[in-house]
């Protein structure tokens, strides 16, 4: 499972805002790691760098040092709309007459076919088959003349789930929808300031953390400073899996540090689903802190029964099928010593197709488990996503096709157990109804197509070079 993105702004006269961008995105990589992108405004004109790749590779000293000015923002792209190709790299940049923005989108409109034929019908021409590109030119067609009212005018016909960053060549602007779908933050630095995805980013480059970014909120800053704006919200949707997976365990959302809260969840587990075991592992790394509450609550000994290769995936180099046949053993390699024999309580963050938790439960077995006792942070997951998840169709989830003693037997394991909504709840300790756990209840926090295809827009004109270099509008 991914989530789609990272993104982050900086205005900043007093620093040098590309290196402080793709700082603040090697933090954020986690969000996204099938290209990475920069753009900068010196007030005259805003230059791009995007490409594929990481952040590590796509950077470099002198790629940096042709991105100069006080104003910059920065993409890293999982894709949940649009295929993972140059042409949908972001940050975007998109004109409409003397009107130029830049955009980094995290998040999924679900109502993006109607918006973007209506725009095409204006005469409105699209090079990328992705949403971000509407939200954009949704943006520039409003007929108002300030950016605050045109922002605005997109929010009203947006539905779904966004946190932006958009840059003109004198402002910076950071946007979260109404329901707050995905994470936003505002920090300071050095007399500047800084919008990213997670606060993480701000500890990485030494900015220090102001306030979140509420639902329907736009922060506007300026060399005069930080204007905001609310839109009217109604019910909430923060998505219930920041807390559960995609966040960094040491960012804060909405007011709670993350890792406690993983922690808590393992707690929650080893109350709803105790089990005689001799050891506690967490399946590294998104279900570490979970596992180190399931052992302290059970008072069952924490050991590493996986060791997980963290370079997996970073590359593009396709295997061949001897490698591909490995499977999850390119990923994870087990410790016998620490396993043969041993009833162990293997403690992960969610089940999705049931692809992968089968071949974990088979590699601990090989390695010697007399048996393996699967709890999972995440209730059964019965409905797909439309919010920037990438997580699987409607058919594919296996939950939702199987009960839980069928998955169990599924996947192999001896027991299985699913942290409850009302223990999840309780392990956030946070309001219930913030929340969007449609993917568990199937109540969405707005309609939704059943089945919708992130490559629905693929039959639009794609411009062959994308954003690929440095590019001046």
């Amino acid at each position: 499972m991914h989530e789609s993105c990272g993104v982050f702004g900086v205005y900043a006269p007093s620093e040098d805002v590309a290196r402080l961008t793709f700082f603040a995105l090697f933090a954020l990589q986690h969000r996204g790691q099938e290209s990475a992108g920069i753009a900068t405004t010196d007030g005259k004109k805003i230059r791009v760098y995007a490409r594929m790749g990481l952040v590590s590779q796509v950077f470099s000293e002198d790629s940096l040092s042709q991105l100069t000015g006080d104003i910059a923002i920065g993409h890293n792209r999982y894709s949940t709309r649009g295929s993972s190709r140059i042409s949908n790299v972001q940050p975007l940049i998109v004109s409409k007459g003397s009107d130029t923005i830049a955009i980094a989108h995290n998040g999924n409109i679900v109502n993006v076919e109607h918006l973007y034929k209506e725009l095409s019908d204006q005469g409105y021409v699209f090079h990328t088959s992705t949403d971000t590109e509407v939200i954009a030119n949704l943006i520039l067609s409003s007929p108002d003349k300030d950016w605050v009212d045109k922002i605005r005018y997109a929010m009203h016909r947006l539905q779904g789930a966004y946190s932006l960053t958009i840059m003109t060549n004198h402002t910076l602007f950071g946007v979260r929808d109404p329901f707050g779908v995905r994470p936003l933050c505002l920090g300071a630095i050095n007399g500047g300031y800084v919008i990213a995805s997670e606060s993480c980013a701000l500890d990485h480059i030494g900015a220090n953390f102001v306030k979140e970014i509420e639902p329907g909120e736009i922060v506007s800053i300026t060399e005069n400073g930080i204007d905001s704006y609310r839109e009217e919200v109604g019910r909430r949707g923060v998505c219930i899996f920041e807390y559960i997976y995609f966040a960094r365990p040491d960012s804060v959302i909405n007011g709670r540090l993350l890792y406690p809260a993983r922690q808590a969840m393992g707690e929650g587990l080893a109350q709803e689903h105790p089990v005689d075991a001799d050891m506690v592992m967490g399946v590294p790394d998104s279900a570490t802190a979970a596992g180190i509450g399931y052992s302290r609550w059970s008072n069952l000994p924490l050991q590493e029964g996986l060791l997980k290769n963290r370079y997996v995936g970073r590359t593009f180099i396709e295997p061949d099928q001897r490698i591909r046949d490995l499977g999850v053993k390119l990923k994870f390699n087990p410790l016998p010593q620490m396993l043969d024999g041993k009833r162990v309580v293997v403690v992960d963050d969610s089940i999705v197709r049931g692809t992968t938790t089968p071949q974990v439960v088979k590699l601990l077995r090989r390695a010697g488990a007399k048996q393996v006792h699967m709890r999972i942070c995440a209730p059964p997951i019965r409905y797909p996503c439309f919010f920037g998840v990438d997580m699987a169709t409607h058919w594919e989830l296996i939950a939702a096709r199987k009960t839980v003693a069928e998955v169990r037997d599924f996947i192999g394991a001896d027991s299985l157990g699913h942290l409850s909504i009302d223990g999840l709840i309780k392990a956030v300790a946070l309001p219930k109804d913030i929340f969007c756990m449609a993917c568990f209840t199937g109540d969405y926090p707005i309609p939704v197509q059943l089945e919708m295809d992130k490559l629905a827009l693929e039959t639009m004109p794609t411009d062959q070079q994308g954003h690929f270099g440095i590019k001046q509008r």
